[in-house]
């Protein structure tokens, strides 16, 4: 085998993000593009000889091809072992369980989450560490500043190497291990649930459905489902991996899961539906005619853990990212345990698990997971809910005595597309379990609005203003004035979220803009950073709802006024020019 050493120069944009380096496929295949940010990466990391690296993706457009090129300039590396998964498919959180079972020093995920595949759609890749988790910032910042200075990689000249046989072969002093995608993630789903109870759940005419949404999960989905837990082959559906993702838009929300969403909303309903992204590691729960939004998922799966083998010896904390809605820190206060508030990317959580003072983690961008990985897991999610089903299933005639004692309707809890034109009906079994939670500790209603794709220039000056208004904004005791009045509503304080990490002393700044009211009601204004084209501009409302009699309101007019308010204090319509958002959560 022989090394090459290419002269290169530097690209100015190479910069990971919140989830590593996300670009457009024709950015990735410009000569040198992806040679350049793997050698930054092998050169960060500085591996020792011989060490072992975990490799795959979501099977995007350009998968193979950027998996052929990272293992001939892994070999020229001087890396041992690389595992890869079959056909190049690997989720992300299948990735980081096979980093941490077998000890490797670290690995490279290919992905671009829930962002549009295809030709012309978008690619990724970040390195996650030995703890399986995404690399954190000191790594990521040296790898861009590596980046920078580049001037040459290493690559060795050899044919491709055969990913659809398991099995080793050798590409000079390394070994390439073609891997089962599925078989360690499987076994360790079936060391943490219920496996029997859910089967038997599955067997008494429960029926789910699961949207793969023609990404990773199809494969995963069809062993643990199917063939492991018995579910009719129907129950998993968009099943087979496609590089443009059959021309959707991998993101398992209400807009885009609108196939799914339609079936659970539609007059022969399954009991349960759940969808996950681009390469696994986000989930979308529903019930018959039923959302549950990710923050109030979250929560539930925390008040339930004792019910799931995995946790029944109990939590040690939980963490939410600064924008997750606050319904998880009730329930920890109600166990006694710590509940951490940290930025948004999962990065966060890492050092939190690997220190033991988290158990459950989660973000409201349709991210929950546990310390069994360091990624966010979405079929980890909807296997925890279906052991929860399976072990406290309610009639729903209990459920709607209790629904009109209180005097709520049986309304979904969000606003659904208006063509679906869905008939309301009760849930018997996710919606009961979700309406008793707030009974028992409040709804935080909370909804989340994005604008996708908005000029940079008018997305930061909508950031600015808001930074502008903080003085007028806020109270300000010292001059014996209180904050602003919009209705009912007075502002208590502005900030822009800074977090310091309780295990390594980092700090992290400019997290977030939060204008948090007086009531503990609260809007928050952030960027998104895993868009690759223009800016994501989201906006995060919440107020908390302590009356029951109340919480069947849909989540929108519940809250209207904080709504209003974000628009009038932003300045967002006049500045970017939308009338309305792009998806609404």
């Amino acid at each position: 085998m022989q090394i090459r050493m290419v002269a290169t120069t530097p690209f100015t944009d190479q910069k990971p993000g919140t989830s590593g380096l996300r670009k457009r496929v024709q950015a990735f295949r410009q000569p040198h593009y992806l040679e350049n940010f793997v050698q930054s990466i092998f050169d960060t990391i500085a591996a020792p000889k011989g060490s072992v690296l975990v490799l795959g993706g979501d099977g995007r457009h350009y998968n193979r091809e950027a998996i052929q090129i990272i293992l001939k300039m892994a070999a020229a590396n001087g890396f041992g072992q690389v595992l890869v998964g079959k056909g190049g498919i690997l989720s992300t959180p299948a990735a980081s369980c096979v980093i941490r079972k077998y000890r490797t020093y670290g690995g490279i995920i290919l992905s671009a989450s829930h962002n549009p595949g295809g030709p012309d759609g978008d690619f990724g890749i970040k390195y996650n560490t030995a703890n399986g988790g995404p690399a954190p910032e000191k790594i990521t910042e040296a790898i861009y500043a590596a980046s920078m200075r580049i001037v040459q990689y290493r690559i060795a000249d050899a044919p491709d190497v055969a990913l659809d046989a398991l099995g080793d072969s050798r590409l000079g002093d390394m070994t390439v291990s073609v891997i089962d995608p599925v078989d360690d993630y499987a076994e360790l789903m079936e060391s943490l649930f219920d496996f029997a109870a859910i089967r038997a759940l599955l067997s008494g005419g429960f029926r789910i459905r699961f949207d793969a949404m023609h990404a990773v999960t199809g494969p995963y989905a069809r062993e643990i489902f199917v063939n492991r837990l018995g579910a009719p082959a129907d129950s998993v559906i968009n099943a087979e991996p496609l590089e443009d993702f059959g021309g959707g838009h991998p993101d398992p929300n209400l807009t885009y899961a609108h196939e799914l969403v339609e079936a659970l909303y539609g007059d022969d309903a399954p009991d349960f539906g759940a969808a996950s992204d681009g390469d696994g590691d986000r989930n979308m729960i529903l019930g018959r005619h039923f959302f549950v939004t990710p923050s109030d998922s979250l929560a539930i799966l925390a008040a339930n853990a004792h019910r799931v083998p995995g946790y029944k010896q109990g939590l040690a904390g939980i963490a939410r990212s600064m924008p997750t809605s606050a319904a998880v820190d009730r329930v920890a206060a109600a166990l006694n345990i710590p509940c951490y508030e940290t930025p948004t990317g999962w990065k966060f959580f890492g050092n939190l698990m690997d220190a033991g003072k988290v158990t459950l983690c989660g973000e409201e961008s349709f991210g929950t997971g546990s310390n069994h990985i360091r990624e966010k897991d979405g079929l980890w999610a909807v296997l925890f809910w279906l052991n929860i089903l399976a072990v406290r299933r309610q009639p729903v005639e209990a459920m709607t005595r209790r629904c009109e004692a209180s005097g709520a309707g049986m309304a979904s809890s969000h606003p659904l597309p208006q063509t679906a034109g869905f008939a309301s009906n009760v849930s018997r079994d996710v919606e009961a379990i979700v309406r008793e939670h707030w009974a028992r500790f409040g709804r935080n209603v909370y909804s989340r609005h994005d604008y996708e794709g908005i000029p940079a220039d008018a997305a930061n000056g909508v950031m600015k203003r808001l930074h502008d208004r903080f003085a007028e904004l806020q109270a300000c005791p010292e001059q014996g004035r209180g904050g602003a009045q919009f209705g009912h509503l007075q502002v208590r304080r502005c900030d822009d979220f800074s977090y310091t990490d309780p295990v390594d002393g980092s700090v992290s700044q400019g997290q977030g803009i939060r204008i948090l009211f007086v009531d503990g009601s609260r809007i928050v204004f952030r960027l998104s950073g895993t868009g690759t084209e223009g800016a994501t501009l989201r906006i995060y409302l919440e107020s908390f709802e302590p009356d029951v009699s109340k919480h069947h309101l849909d989540a929108q007019e519940a809250l209207a006024t904080l709504i209003s308010i974000a628009l009038e204090i932003s300045e967002l319509r006049q500045r970017t020019g939308r009338e309305r958002p792009t998806v609404i959560t």
